[in-house]
Protein backbone atom coordinates (compact mmCIF):
# COMPACT_ATOMS: atom_id res chain seq x y z
CA UNK A 1 0.00 0.00 0.00
CA UNK A 2 3.01 2.49 0.70
CA UNK A 3 4.47 1.70 -2.79
CA UNK A 4 1.03 2.33 -4.31
CA UNK A 5 0.76 5.68 -2.36
CA UNK A 6 4.14 6.54 -3.25
CA UNK A 7 3.82 5.93 -7.10
CA UNK A 8 0.15 8.35 -7.06
CA UNK A 9 2.22 10.42 -5.03
CA UNK A 10 4.81 10.37 -8.12
CA UNK A 11 2.29 10.70 -10.84
CA UNK A 12 0.53 13.71 -9.18
CA UNK A 13 3.62 15.20 -8.67
CA UNK A 14 4.52 15.12 -12.66
CA UNK A 15 1.11 16.02 -13.59
CA UNK A 16 1.59 19.61 -11.26
CA UNK A 17 4.63 19.88 -12.80
CA UNK A 18 3.49 19.74 -16.05
CA UNK A 19 0.65 22.11 -15.66
CA UNK A 20 3.22 24.68 -13.86
CA UNK A 21 5.74 24.17 -17.01
CA UNK A 22 2.74 24.30 -19.75
CA UNK A 23 3.33 27.28 -21.05
CA UNK A 24 7.47 27.25 -21.23
CA UNK A 25 7.66 23.72 -23.12
CA UNK A 26 5.46 21.49 -25.11
CA UNK A 27 3.14 19.11 -23.00
CA UNK A 28 0.22 16.77 -24.24
CA UNK A 29 -2.03 14.95 -21.20
CA UNK A 30 -4.00 12.12 -22.76
CA UNK A 31 -5.60 9.09 -22.33
CA UNK A 32 -4.98 5.49 -23.43
CA UNK A 33 -7.00 2.15 -23.77
CA UNK A 34 -6.68 -0.94 -25.78
CA UNK A 35 -6.09 -4.98 -25.50
CA UNK A 36 -3.67 -6.96 -23.07
CA UNK A 37 -2.45 -10.19 -24.28
CA UNK A 38 -1.11 -11.12 -20.88
CA UNK A 39 0.31 -14.41 -19.47
CA UNK A 40 2.53 -15.42 -16.17
CA UNK A 41 6.16 -17.09 -17.40
CA UNK A 42 5.41 -20.59 -16.43
CA UNK A 43 5.14 -23.39 -18.92
CA UNK A 44 1.72 -24.11 -16.89
CA UNK A 45 0.53 -20.99 -18.59
CA UNK A 46 -0.93 -19.79 -22.02
CA UNK A 47 -2.14 -15.81 -22.73
CA UNK A 48 -5.67 -14.69 -21.91
CA UNK A 49 -7.10 -11.27 -23.45
CA UNK A 50 -7.82 -8.31 -20.90
CA UNK A 51 -8.19 -4.37 -20.84
CA UNK A 52 -5.98 -1.34 -20.14
CA UNK A 53 -6.40 2.22 -19.95
CA UNK A 54 -5.83 5.23 -18.39
CA UNK A 55 -4.10 8.84 -18.54
CA UNK A 56 -0.44 10.50 -19.45
CA UNK A 57 1.17 13.39 -19.56
CA UNK A 58 3.82 13.82 -22.35
CA UNK A 59 6.67 16.60 -22.04
CA UNK A 60 9.09 16.91 -24.94
CA UNK A 61 12.47 17.51 -24.19
CA UNK A 62 13.76 17.98 -27.75
CA UNK A 63 11.64 17.94 -31.37
CA UNK A 64 12.29 14.05 -31.47
CA UNK A 65 12.27 13.29 -27.81
CA UNK A 66 10.19 13.25 -25.01
CA UNK A 67 9.35 11.35 -21.50
CA UNK A 68 5.75 10.26 -21.06
CA UNK A 69 4.54 9.27 -17.49
CA UNK A 70 1.19 7.21 -17.55
CA UNK A 71 -1.21 5.70 -14.80
CA UNK A 72 -3.26 2.76 -16.46
CA UNK A 73 -5.61 0.43 -15.22
CA UNK A 74 -4.25 -2.92 -16.17
CA UNK A 75 -5.82 -6.64 -16.34
CA UNK A 76 -3.36 -9.07 -16.32
CA UNK A 77 -2.90 -12.85 -15.54
CA UNK A 78 -2.81 -15.84 -17.65
CA UNK A 79 -5.02 -18.97 -18.47
CA UNK A 80 -3.73 -23.00 -17.44
CA UNK A 81 -2.62 -24.66 -20.59
CA UNK A 82 -4.31 -27.65 -19.79
CA UNK A 83 -8.00 -26.06 -19.45
CA UNK A 84 -9.13 -22.77 -20.87
CA UNK A 85 -11.45 -22.28 -18.29
CA UNK A 86 -9.41 -22.07 -15.94
CA UNK A 87 -8.03 -18.55 -15.27
CA UNK A 88 -6.18 -16.24 -13.04
CA UNK A 89 -7.07 -12.34 -13.13
CA UNK A 90 -4.67 -9.70 -11.34
CA UNK A 91 -5.77 -6.26 -11.46
CA UNK A 92 -2.64 -3.62 -11.19
CA UNK A 93 -2.59 0.10 -11.24
CA UNK A 94 0.27 0.46 -13.16
CA UNK A 95 2.83 3.66 -13.45
CA UNK A 96 5.11 2.86 -16.42
CA UNK A 97 7.62 6.06 -17.24
CA UNK A 98 8.67 6.09 -21.18
CA UNK A 99 11.41 7.31 -22.60
CA UNK A 100 10.06 8.32 -26.33
CA UNK A 101 12.02 8.98 -29.89
CA UNK A 102 9.66 10.65 -32.46
CA UNK A 103 11.34 8.94 -35.57
CA UNK A 104 9.48 11.56 -38.01
CA UNK A 105 6.96 13.76 -36.53
CA UNK A 106 3.90 10.96 -36.24
CA UNK A 107 5.96 8.14 -35.43
CA UNK A 108 7.75 7.39 -32.51
CA UNK A 109 9.63 4.46 -30.55
CA UNK A 110 9.78 4.17 -26.41
CA UNK A 111 10.94 2.09 -23.89
CA UNK A 112 11.24 2.87 -19.92
CA UNK A 113 10.71 1.30 -16.97
CA UNK A 114 6.84 0.13 -15.13
CA UNK A 115 5.98 -0.12 -11.62
CA UNK A 116 2.69 -2.00 -10.67
CA UNK A 117 0.51 -2.54 -8.21
CA UNK A 118 -1.91 -5.66 -7.19
CA UNK A 119 -4.95 -4.08 -6.36
CA UNK A 120 -7.24 -7.40 -7.28
CA UNK A 121 -6.76 -10.96 -7.55
CA UNK A 122 -8.64 -14.23 -8.08
CA UNK A 123 -8.54 -17.60 -9.37
CA UNK A 124 -12.10 -18.46 -11.38
CA UNK A 125 -11.69 -21.98 -9.94
CA UNK A 126 -12.31 -23.79 -7.13
CA UNK A 127 -9.52 -24.00 -4.60
CA UNK A 128 -8.54 -23.94 -1.51
CA UNK A 129 -6.07 -20.90 -2.21
CA UNK A 130 -6.82 -17.43 -2.01
CA UNK A 131 -5.47 -15.99 -4.77
CA UNK A 132 -4.04 -12.92 -3.07
CA UNK A 133 -1.93 -15.08 -0.74
CA UNK A 134 -0.24 -16.48 -4.03
CA UNK A 135 0.53 -12.97 -5.88
CA UNK A 136 3.50 -10.42 -4.83
CA UNK A 137 1.94 -7.09 -4.11
CA UNK A 138 4.90 -5.00 -6.36
CA UNK A 139 5.47 -6.05 -9.60
CA UNK A 140 8.42 -4.58 -11.81
CA UNK A 141 9.51 -4.55 -15.47
CA UNK A 142 10.66 -2.77 -18.56
CA UNK A 143 8.63 -2.21 -21.67
CA UNK A 144 9.53 -1.79 -25.47
CA UNK A 145 6.85 -0.05 -28.14
CA UNK A 146 6.37 2.16 -30.62
CA UNK A 147 2.85 4.55 -31.85
CA UNK A 148 1.38 6.52 -34.48
CA UNK A 149 -0.65 9.37 -34.36
CA UNK A 150 -2.97 9.54 -37.85
CA UNK A 151 -4.20 13.30 -36.71
CA UNK A 152 -2.30 15.63 -34.01
CA UNK A 153 -4.86 13.72 -31.62
CA UNK A 154 -5.68 10.37 -32.33
CA UNK A 155 -2.93 7.69 -32.36
CA UNK A 156 -2.59 3.78 -32.21
CA UNK A 157 -0.08 2.31 -29.77
CA UNK A 158 1.62 -0.94 -29.19
CA UNK A 159 4.00 -2.09 -26.56
CA UNK A 160 5.39 -5.28 -25.08
CA UNK A 161 5.66 -5.09 -21.36
CA UNK A 162 8.65 -8.16 -19.97
CA UNK A 163 8.12 -8.93 -16.31
CA UNK A 164 11.38 -8.73 -14.17
CA UNK A 165 10.49 -9.32 -10.48
CA UNK A 166 9.39 -12.53 -9.23
CA UNK A 167 5.37 -12.36 -8.57
CA UNK A 168 4.70 -15.10 -6.68
CA UNK A 169 5.26 -15.29 -3.36
CA UNK A 170 7.83 -17.75 -1.56
CA UNK A 171 6.32 -20.68 -0.23
CA UNK A 172 3.09 -20.21 -2.03
CA UNK A 173 0.88 -23.47 -2.18
CA UNK A 174 0.96 -23.26 -6.33
CA UNK A 175 2.55 -25.27 -8.97
CA UNK A 176 5.26 -23.09 -10.11
CA UNK A 177 7.56 -21.21 -7.33
CA UNK A 178 8.05 -18.29 -9.84
CA UNK A 179 6.21 -16.70 -13.09
CA UNK A 180 6.66 -12.90 -14.31
CA UNK A 181 4.33 -10.95 -15.84
CA UNK A 182 4.47 -10.56 -20.09
CA UNK A 183 2.27 -8.57 -21.67
CA UNK A 184 1.53 -7.47 -24.79
CA UNK A 185 -0.64 -4.30 -25.42
CA UNK A 186 -2.58 -2.74 -28.26
CA UNK A 187 -4.52 0.17 -28.16
CA UNK A 188 -6.02 3.50 -29.52
CA UNK A 189 -4.24 6.90 -27.25
CA UNK A 190 -5.66 10.44 -27.39
CA UNK A 191 -3.93 13.82 -26.92
CA UNK A 192 -5.60 16.83 -25.70
CA UNK A 193 -3.18 19.31 -26.80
Amino acid sequence: MKNLFLALTLASGSFAFAQEKSSKSSVAVGLKSGLNISTVSSSASKSKAGFYGGFFVNFSISSSISIQPEVLYNGLGAKKAADTDLKSNLDYISVPVMFQYRVIPQLFLEAGPQFSFLVNAKYNFPSSVNAKDVVKTFDFGLGLGTGYYFTHNFGLTARYFAGITNIIEEGAPVNTSKGRNNVFQIGLVYKFK
